[in-house]
């Protein structure tokens, strides 16, 4: 072992170092032919490689020639030094041979515990260990009186049945921990019990207020039809379904049969009632079909266009074409328009086949004032330009289209554009409107794209002057 490494309050004078290690002699030993000195461990390693010269002088070594040094080895352990615990708070210094006198004292020393558990520690902490940490101390329960070491007493805790306790349902109760288990079961007023009626759980001291609203519990019909134990959340159906005392309204209600009485008399009611209940469902349905008509003209109202444009699209063409001269003067009617907001309800219709001059040869096209709702807040006769055009369906990135087109001013002296009667039914559908008879020959019908995917687009537009609109 090299020499001494502590913390000297002095350095040690030079003859005291070993030369090899540099350090306080250790079990010194010297050469007596040369007079050098070294510990005696350092000098065994130096020897141990082959090497037998003094380190210091190179002279040859003879294992004869050395020898302790006692003298010195007295003089060194004299030397003053600190305890090796001085950086974790040790004052102690005092002579080196002192030092191991001084551990079986120094409270920054690590010893094993005297239990004879695993644990090293520093001898001021030791204390503490002993008296709360050691797995090995010996306790003895405050509560139940027994002994046990410090792990046994340590799982021991929390379980010990004498040690007093609170209720786990925070009753506020408190008692032994072997009686915890009957109070929970039948003496806590916070355990829980479920409900003999629904079965969920409830708290005990309030399962008294739960059959108050419990949809199971067993109620009374109320109508004391004699029905035994109904639970509450039936009690509903069987007033309506089952319950033979329940005033029930007669099924004909919505006709207007205001009769009420037991459900076990409303088939007798019905029948006795039989034609009365026939009146009022015929009433029922008059009222019913003119309220549709109403809703059906409603809709219709919403439907219609209100820019004073029409586009018309007559699809099927050919076979409506044919129609037309099978049928002798056969017109065929646009949905109505509107001129604008609030304005003139107009219609257009045409004969496919011609009409009057232009019958056989040409397409027809017609337009008529039909009644609308704001008639009243209208100025009359109807005076506005109309246009008619055959719409070109030809594509504009190929060719630019070629309407055919026609305009006339409606002369007011004309009947169809006085203001039409406010009756609904009061316009002779036959009574023809004002137009063209010969609007477009069928040969010219049939160049460029007038027909397409065997339909045609009739187009009508009202020019109304600005401030009207607005």
């Amino acid at each position: 072992m090299p020499g001494f490494d502590y913390k000297f309050l002095e350095k040690p004078k030079r003859r005291f170092q070993c030369p090899l290690c540099n350090k306080a002699l250790r079990d010194p030993v010297q050469v007596s032919t040369c007079g050098h000195r070294f510990c005696d461990t350092c000098l065994q390693e130096f020897l141990s490689e082959g090497v037998f010269k003094c380190p210091e002088d190179q002279l040859p070594l003879d294992y004869a020639k050395i020898y302790p040094d006692p003298e010195l080895e007295q003089q060194i352990l004299c030397l003053l030094i600190r305890c090796i615990h001085s950086e974790e708070g040790c004052r102690w210094s005092g002579q080196m041979k002192q030092l191991q006198s001084h551990f079986s004292t120094c409270a920054f020393n690590v010893i094993p515990c005297p239990n004879r558990c695993p644990i090293k520690l520093t001898r001021r902490d030791l204390p503490d260990h002993l008296q709360y940490d050691c797995p090995k101390r010996h306790l003895r329960c405050e509560f139940c009186g027994s002994e046990f070491t410090g792990e046994a007493y340590e799982n021991h805790q929390g379980i010990c049945p004498q040690e007093s306790v609170y209720c786990e349902n925070k009753c506020g109760a408190r008692m032994m921990r072997r009686l915890l288990t009957q109070h929970s079961l039948s003496d806590c007023p916070k355990r829980t019990q479920p409900c003999k009626y629904c079965s969920k759980e409830f708290v005990f001291d309030t399962i008294q207020s739960h059959q108050y609203h419990c949809p199971r519990f067993p109620v009374q019909c109320p109508n004391q039809c004699g029905a035994p134990n109904i639970a509450r959340e039936d009690l509903g159906t069987h007033m309506k379904d089952s319950c033979g005392s329940a005033l029930v309204l007669c099924p004909f209600k919505d006709s207007g049969c205001k009769h009420r009485c037991p459900k076990v008399g409303l088939s007798r009611h019905v029948d006795e009632s039989m034609k009365v209940h026939l009146s009022m469902m015929c009433s029922l349905v008059s009222r019913q079909r003119l309220e549709i008509l109403d809703l059906r003209r409603e809709v219709e109202e919403l439907s219609v266009s209100h820019d004073g444009v029409l586009i018309w699209k007559i699809a099927d063409y050919s076979r409506k074409l044919q129609e037309a001269k099978t049928r002798n003067n056969f017109e065929f009617f646009s949905p109505p328009f509107y001129t604008h907001k609030y304005g003139y309800k107009l219609q257009v219709s045409t004969f496919l086949n011609g009409n009057g001059s232009g019958e056989g040869t040409h397409l027809s096209i017609y337009i008529r004032v039909l009644p609308g709702e704001y008639d009243n807040l209208l100025e009359w006769p109807f005076s506005y330009k109309v246009t008619f055009s055959l719409l070109d369906q030809s594509d504009p990135s190929l060719s630019k289209p070629q309407h055919i087109t026609e305009t006339f001013n409606p002369d007011p002296t004309w009947k169809n554009f006085q203001k039409p009667p406010s009756t609904r039914n009061s316009l002779d559908e036959s009574m023809l409107g004002f137009g063209y008879p010969k609007f477009v020959s069928h040969e010219e019908i049939k160049k460029r794209n007038y027909i397409r995917d065997n339909s045609v687009f009739l187009k009508a537009s009202i020019e109304i002057p600005q401030k009207i609109i607005a």
